[in-house]
């Protein structure tokens, strides 16, 4: 199977329906799962990897369920209705509930698919042990064996390489019996996901003392979370890829949901990506009346930027797409950490030399050259949800077809990638028949 994306070759136009947040849906799920009593989450994600949450919370004995575009989780005890968790490819649902699964009332297996299974998580595996968490994994990675065993805090220390791995520990640590200071060694990336995991804590009611770096958090013990009603905001992370196809494009897109137009009108951790598409010379605006994003031009020439990538990894697919075709040499340094994610996206968005573009890599940075010219060619998506949809966009602006491999990626993140960017005049689909 492969997905096939044809040459646009007029204006793109019409009304991108924008998802809901999944970064904000993990927490608040799991947050309210936490919470005796009936939270309401407004705004239904259907990302793969938020469904891979809502199913290992129901296998923990949570209560979900749907009333219209809300989500009712009553929550406040974990009682396993099985006895092996399966968070299937979900890299964050695996990170948030390992330590969590300590709080249930009976033994748990975590595992899931064989790619996870070949993620080593060590480092947070030993932070866990240290809160006193008791667990085993033989190979430092999924399938983990967890005990009943509420935490007992402690100080800790944990690499700053992934988020999710402090995320994890921030969200165990309020439920321990004594105190807890977690301290990050060597760079912190992502903080704006650690950030937005304390932010909502705190709805929940649980709270954190963060120092001004980032670097040191302190968290009292016995906290209790409380219910929250909640509502999601739109998924910037996914609003990139139809910014990026409104920049490469004539366009006349609006993008529903959306009404930040720059990082200081979001909340969420990727939002900076709107500053740096601004960079690039797209103008993003509010529509007056709706208020939502809408992008009209006739065609830009967009300008290369530079981007320390610690801070957005995962805009690293999609901005590389956009620095090939423009024109001047780009900059994405602090990459190393992008090469852990569902892939090697920074190898893995090298193909676009294939299709007639220029990236080269020199230590921990990303060099892409603007080549005005793109065609199309066979290239894989390594099943990474972000590296399937940058590169269909990159498919767009090639000329002749661009065929890609795990077609169905987009799930994950981005059920409606599909109908959204032929609503707007890009073909793509997916054939059965390889070529």
């Amino acid at each position: 199977m492969r997905l096939l994306v044809k040459q646009v070759t007029g204006r793109v136009a019409g009304d991108l329906i924008i998802p809901s947040s999944k970064y904000h849906a993990h927490r608040a799920l799991i947050l309210a799962a936490l919470a005796p009593g009936l939270s309401r989450i407004a705004g239904l994600s259907d990302a793969g990897h938020v469904r891979h949450t809502i199913a290992a919370l129901r296998a923990l004995g949570t209560e979900i369920t749907t009333e219209g575009d809300v989500f009712l989780v009553r929550g406040g005890q974990l009682r396993p209705a099985r006895r092996k968790i399966w968070v299937g490819s979900s890299g964050t649902t695996l990170y948030f509930l390992t330590g969590l699964a300590g709080l249930a009332s009976a033994p748990v297996l975590i595992t899931g698919q064989k790619y996870l299974q070949r993620r080593p998580i060590t480092p947070l595996l030993a932070a866990l042990s240290d809160l006193g968490v008791q667990l085993s994994s033989p190979t430092g990675a999924p399938p983990v064996q967890v005990w009943p065993s509420r935490p007992s805090g402690g100080r800790v220390t944990i690499a700053g390489t992934l988020s999710q791995w402090i995320s994890g520990l921030l969200l165990l640590a309020p439920f321990a019996t004594g105190p807890s200071v977690i301290e990050v060694e060597g760079p912190l990336n992502e903080r704006g996901y650690i950030d937005l995991t304390i932010a909502m804590m705190a709805r929940f009611g649980l709270h954190v003392a963060v120092s001004p770096d980032g670097l040191r958090y302190e968290i009292e013990p016995g906290q209790q979370a409380v219910p929250a009603s909640i509502t999601l905001p739109p998924d910037i992370g996914a609003a990139a890829f139809g910014l990026a196809a409104a920049a490469l494009h004539p366009a006349d897109v609006r993008l529903v949901g959306l009404t930040a137009s720059s990082s200081a009108q979001a909340d969420h951790p990727e939002a900076a990506v709107l500053d740096i598409l601004a960079r690039m010379g797209l103008s993003i605006s509010a529509e007056e009346g709706s208020g939502f994003v809408r992008v009209r031009h006739d065609g830009i020439r967009l300008a290369p930027v530079e981007v320390n990538c610690s801070s957005v990894p995962d805009m690293l697919p999609v901005l590389s797409v956009l620095a090939s075709t423009a024109s001047g040499t780009s900059v994405l340094s602090d990459v190393a950490h992008v090469r852990l994610k569902e892939s090697d996206r920074v190898s893995a968005m090298m193909q676009i030399n294939r299709m007639g573009g220029h990236a080269e890599l020199a230590g921990d940075r990303l060099f892409v050259t603007g080549t005005g010219v793109l065609h199309g060619a066979d290239l894989s998506s390594y099943n990474d949800h972000r590296v399937l949809m940058a590169l269909a966009i990159a498919g767009s602006r090639a000329e002749g077809e661009t065929r890609l491999t795990y077609p169905n990626a987009y799930r994950i993140s981005y059920p409606r990638f599909l109908q959204e960017m032929n609503a707007i005049g890009i073909e793509m689909a997916v054939s059965r028949a390889d070529r």
